[in-house]
């Protein structure tokens, strides 16, 4: 067992698994606590360095592309802090560092992994339910369905729609981009109808606009891992656009929803008619609402 223990957090080699949990520390980032312990099988590997610094080292585990959900749904954009495979490593414990590198490179070596991308997610990316409260509302995905529910300073366009359930089979991917503290980051769920969709974040009634508190919002990546780690892998999907089935034809809305629709739609029209909505935003809404019912 190679095994090495620091305030961010403790990494473990069996000579078939990495383990890697969190450190209890407070400076170590919610993401982190949140997201829990991962057990990274030796066949997801793709390497591993230590950095030497002149305060602090770093273990950087480096993972083949394909094989992990989560690096998938954040495409490298977490924080340095928050990502999960990278450990930083107190000076005096340089030597117990590269002894870990060393046994998790010579496995690599004995075992004769490949480190071409994988063809299927080799990591099973966070357990469901999971549901997180962000800046612009609340997501939540229960293995079959997402559903956002908005909140009081989420745009009107999008709190006229009322909360948005999505089934997983109409999803194509999940689109993330983290809250920098500069810069807004959004968390977008791009269906098969809305796949050319340029709405702004902000009015996008699929997308959960990131303006808030960058450590709570960070929390956005649990659900897009979640999501990601459910749909088809990213190997599967040349031609999905043209090959997958269409969807079935809008249901009619039930008598009892008849009054709610028409207040949205009547709510969409004024912000039409205000100049609040382009054309093309009030098509984009209105088609939401539509197929919300």
């Amino acid at each position: 067992m190679a095994e090495i223990i620091q305030r961010d957090g403790t990494w473990a080699f069996d000579g078939s698994t990495v383990r890697i949990t969190p450190g209890l520390h407070r400076t170590v980032p919610l993401f982190r606590q949140t997201y829990g312990e991962i057990s990274v099988p030796l066949e997801a590997v793709s390497g591993i360095v230590y950095e030497p610094e002149r305060k602090r080292g770093r273990l950087r585990l480096r993972l083949r592309e394909g094989a992990d959900p989560l690096l998938q749904a954040t495409g490298g954009r977490l924080p340095d802090t928050a990502d999960p495979y990278r450990l930083a490593i107190d000076i005096d414990r340089s030597g117990v560092a590269e002894y870990v590198a060393e046994e998790i490179r010579r496995a690599l070596l004995l075992d004769q992994i490949p480190k071409e991308p994988a063809k299927t997610y080799l990591l099973p990316g966070p357990p469901v339910p999971v549901s997180v409260r962000s800046s612009d509302g609340t997501v939540s995905f229960d293995g079959t369905q997402v559903r956002i529910d908005w909140a009081d300073t989420s745009d009107r366009v999008k709190r006229a729609t009322g909360p948005r359930i999505i089934a997983l089979g109409d999803l194509v991917q999940v689109e993330w981009l983290p809250n920098s503290g500069y810069e807004d980051g959004f968390l977008r769920f791009v269906t098969r109808e809305a796949v050319f969709s340029k709405l702004p974040p902000e009015k996008d009634p699929y997308a959960l606009d990131l303006w808030g508190s960058t450590r709570r919002d960070l929390l956005t990546a649990l659900v897009a891992t979640a999501v990601t780690a459910r749909l088809p892998h990213p190997s599967t999907r040349v031609g999905e656009y043209v090959d997958r089935p269409q969807p079935s034809p809008v249901v009619p809305p039930r008598s009892d929803h008849h009054d709610v629709l028409l207040r949205r739609l009547r709510e969409l029209g004024e912000l039409h008619s205000d100049g609040v909505l382009t054309d093309e935003e009030f098509a984009m809404t209105k088609a939401a609402v539509l197929r919300g019912f």
